[in-house]
């Protein structure tokens, strides 16, 4: 039987010999509802990119740029063949050749690298909408987190922040990752182990109420907090509860209505300092001779980024040197009062079941497929192609 994008979803990197003996199905911790999924035991090799060195291998997937400077993204496979309209290249060429290497088919040049983790975030299967990497890495970089943090996510979608959270934490840190959907929890479990090569020993999942989990835990017992959901405000007095004094809250929303609101609940608990909020847009340059100019596309809104960070017990936060003009107060009570305002219907995105059953369906095949290695891959090439 023909499986779905097969070979691009084969092997990636050297996983597969890595692999062949993870064989297992582990049980994902649960709060409200039990899962199985076939995913690698947690592995002691390097993790990610840093199992990623040396010749380019077969089973690896890698990005080809064309003469035009499209991206084009294939699965090496041995006696296959990597097809454009602007040329081709036999995969056999490629297989052991140095990264970065630059083949020619007779006429044109190409230019073979290993794709980033930011190529590899545009291209996973997805049931909920990503974190765009421009935003991950500020979440990253202004959320604080460390080397050895402790970490409590909720959110996690198709599981994109989740690898730069991973990233930043290390071995020696830990990412609780807390997830109400199974069918997401499904697809961002199989796009991270298969970024990593295997379970992360610092990733816990859990499919369940943040609420809860939260609760449940030690008092101060995080570091940082990060909440990617739709109603951020109702989960505040369990982030105060599991975050150490001074630990920093990140919070993502997309919308003005949103930020509006959870700007005014933090406000109201009294435990977290006064926040800070911004977007960040990125402009790509052409660079063509004496032709300098942007692009003509960009990738401009894609979220708000809120953080705070909580007060000492005891304590209460720095009032503010100056009160906000009448007019800029609102109403008591102004989010009870909006008529015809339903937070499923304004801010809850509609993910068609054929779209969730294709990326878990993706997913867990390249899972089975990348596992158990009972039958070769086609000799076929399947490709991706990038603007």
């Amino acid at each position: 039987m023909e499986l779905p994008y097969r070979e691009y979803w084969t092997l990636i990197s050297q996983w597969g010999p890595l692999l062949r003996t993870f064989a297992t199905t582990i049980r994902i911790d649960t709060v409200n509802s039990s899962l199985e999924y076939p995913v690698p035991d947690i592995v002691q090799h390097p993790l990610g990119q840093a199992a990623r060195r040396g010749p380019l291998r077969a089973g690896e997937r890698v990005q080809i740029t064309d003469p035009k400077g499209r991206l084009h993204t294939v699965m090496l496979v041995p006696g296959g063949r990597f097809q454009s309209s602007r040329g081709a290249l036999d995969h056999d060429d490629i297989i052991g050749q140095p990264e970065a290497v630059t083949l020619f088919d007779g006429k044109l040049q190409f230019q073979v690298v290993r794709p980033l983790q930011t190529d590899y975030v545009m291209s996973m299967p997805r049931g909920a909408a990503i974190v765009y990497p421009k935003d991950a890495a500020q979440i990253v970089a202004f959320g604080d987190i460390f080397p050895g943090a402790r970490v409590l996510e909720a959110g996690v979608g198709s599981g994109s922040l989740s690898m730069s959270l991973l990233q930043a934490v290390g071995t020696t840190g830990s990412l609780h990752s807390i997830e109400r959907r199974e069918d997401f929890a499904k697809i961002a479990q199989g796009n991270v182990d298969l970024w990593f090569g295997g379970r992360h020993p610092a990733w816990k999942v859990s499919v369940g109420d943040f609420n809860d989990v939260a609760l449940s835990l030690q008092p101060e017992s995080v570091d940082r907090v990060v909440l990617d959901m739709l109603t951020p405000w109702e989960c505040l007095e369990a982030a105060e509860h599991a975050l150490v004094p001074g630990g920093v809250l990140t919070i993502y929303v997309t919308t003005v209505t949103q930020l509006s609101r959870l700007h005014e609940d933090v406000t109201a608990t009294r435990r977290f300092t006064r926040p800070q909020v911004w977007e960040s847009s990125i402009r790509s340059w052409h660079l063509d001779g004496l032709a300098v100019r942007p692009d003509h596309r960009m990738v401009a809104h894609t979220g708000f980024l809120f953080t705070t960070r909580k007060v000492a017990r005891k304590s209460l936060p720095q009032e503010r040197g100056h009160r906000p003009a009448p007019s800029a107060e609102g109403l008591e009570g102004q989010w009870n009062q909006e008529e015809g305002w339903s937070e499923n219907k304004e801010l809850n995105p509609t993910v068609s079941p054929k779209k969730l059953r294709r990326s878990i369906r993706d997913v867990a095949t390249k899972s089975r497929t990348w596992l158990s290695h009972d039958e070769a891959p086609d000799s076929r090439s399947q490709e991706e192609v990038v603007e």
